[in-house]
């Protein structure tokens, strides 16, 4: 398997709802489109942006690859090994 973000391949990837559930779930409305990423990259989405700006600007998985913000951490992110450790910072 491999992260629909980075496109590494990876043995435990995570769910990343494209809407966040905090905007779902409180109105009682269906979750939305998910894709499975790496626990990095799910890590540095919700270091990187708020809930807020993942639900109205940041909600598919196109935009989130143009980001560019995100773009210079998947350029390098490629390049690392699927095992190793990665630390997210503001």
């Amino acid at each position: 398997m491999s992260c629909q973000l980075c496109q590494r391949p990876v043995s435990d990837l995570t769910e990343h709802h494209l809407i966040p559930r905090q905007y779902t779930k409180r109105r009682k409305l269906d979750p939305g489109p998910t894709v499975q990423i790496c626990r990095p990259c799910h890590k540095h989405i919700h270091t990187l942006f708020s809930n807020h700006t993942l639900a109205q600007d940041l909600n598919t998985l196109d935009k989130l690859q143009a980001h560019p913000q995100m773009q210079s951490f998947l350029t390098w992110i490629r390049k690392q090994r699927p095992d190793k450790h990665v630390r997210s910072y503001r």
